[in-house]
Order: C-alpha cells, then structure tokens, then sequence
C-alpha cells in the first residue's frame, strides 16, 4: 500500500497508550514524523524514547497538553510546526468516559467533561491544525469516533453520544475543508485498552467467542486504518467513518 508519509508530519493526540500509542508507531514506520501529545509528560517522554529506538532517522517531539485546554492545543500545534516546519496529519484520538452508568445519573460535571474532550476538541484541534498549516499545504485529519456512535449501550450512553457527535463532526469538516484537507473517521468497536477495561476484562473469553472474527481488537488493528486514512492510498475517500470491529456490528441477532 502505497502512503506517501515519509517526511510527512502527524499529530496524534491522547498518544502516550493504547490506540493513540499504536496510531503513533505505524505512522513512523511509514517515516512521518510524530508529534505526541497526551496530558503527561514523562508517560510522553517514554514513548518517544521507545519509539525512537525502534524508528531511527524519525522524528518523534514529546508534547503535553490537556486535549481540551484551548491554550495548551494552541501550543502544541505551535511546537509541531516550530519544530517540523509544517503539519500533514491531524489524529484526533484523545477520549474519555468519566461516568459510567444510565444517562439517568450522570451529572452536569461529567457531562461536560465528556462533550470537553470527546466532542469539541475534534472541533478546536481541527481549527488550530487548519489555521496553522493544513489551509496551505492540505493534509488529513483523521478521528477516532467508535461503533458505539451508531448504536445503543448500557453504561456508556453519553459517551456514545458524544461519539455520535464526532461522526457527524467529521462528515461536516470534510464539506468545510475540501478539497485541501480530507475528513475521515474511524470507529473501532471494542479493543482491549486500558480506557475500555471495564467492557473486557471480566469477560474477554465470552465476548471474543462471541465476535465473527473470534477475538477482541488491539490497537494495531486501528493504527493500520488509521495509516491507510493519512496516506496516499485513500486519496479519493473524505466525510467517512471506516468502521474496525471484528464484526461485532453484523453479528445476527438473537431470535
């Protein structure tokens, strides 16, 4: 498959474990160079240590920023271009469930923490990304929505929702920012990340069995789609949500 990467730059954010830590790898093995952002800096410091000995002569720059903080994404946007000269890719990967539980309980607090993070910071690292490099030099942007945005969950409705959100959001900036910068998303059902351990943990045989293809993801299975959304290969594809879920969501139902 052809990318087109090399030398290109990615910004992938929520980078420092699991889906996001995955997406970073495999664009360096394509030979971008990756900016990494999460909120803690040493957890950062240690992936970019990890991945640059696996990926010499790939530039790797280590950034804090809470994903939903305006000044903070202002600043690593910054740095990435400082730094690189440019910016290619956009990876809208940082999430968060705070409640878990019917939408009944949920407080205005972890609501708006949820909307904070999994929703608007699609829309205002979008708008910085766009501002700083991606309106002159096109590029992509890639988020990280999840199946649960297109169907109905016990514990985790409002995180879905803000899910649901992210689809449409990509849909509508792949309108707003053609033909330079192209819009898609990916929506991963359940991969065994520390975010989602209590989906997994206390029945991963049962549910793997129960998956078409026999097993729960890991995050390579996203970053591969991820690789093929940033590159060259889907140059032709803007305003699509690319669905990575072992089948879950053909699975028959139960008669």
């Amino acid at each position: 498959m052809r990318t087109g990467l090399t030398g290109k730059t990615a910004l992938v954010t929520g980078a420092s474990r699991g889906i996001g830590k995955a997406i970073a790898a495999a664009l360096a093995a394509e030979g971008a160079n990756v900016v990494l952002s999460s909120r803690k800096q040493d957890a950062l410091d240690e992936v970019a240590a990890e991945l640059r000995a696996a990926h010499p002569g790939v530039g790797f720059l280590p950034k804090a920023a809470h994903v939903g903080d305006a000044e903070q994404a202002a600043a690593c946007v910054d740095a990435a271009v400082a730094e690189f000269g440019g910016l290619d890719v956009l990876v809208n990967n940082a999430a968060t469930s705070p409640h878990f539980g019917p939408l009944t309980e949920i407080t205005p607090a972890a609501a708006g923490k949820t909307v904070q993070v999994n929703q608007f910071a699609v829309v205002q690292w979008t708008q910085l990304a766009w501002r700083a490099a991606l309106r002159e030099r096109g590029g992509a942007v890639i988020n990280i929505a999840s199946v649960g945005g297109m169907v109905t969950e016990h514990g985790i409705g409002y995180y879905n929702a803000t899910k649901a959100a992210v689809i449409h959001l990509t849909r509508q900036f792949a309108v707003e920012l053609a033909p330079r910068v192209r819009v898609n998303a990916i929506a991963p059902g359940l991969v065994k990340t520390a975010l989602a351990r209590a989906l997994w943990e206390e029945n991963e045989a049962a549910i793997a069995k129960a998956m078409p293809l026999g097993r729960i993801g890991a995050p390579e299975d996203i970053a591969n789609a991820a690789v093929f959304l940033a590159g060259d290969a889907s140059s032709w594809m803007t305003g699509q949500t690319l669905v990575v879920d072992g089948g879950s969501t053909i699975r028959p139902s139960i008669a």
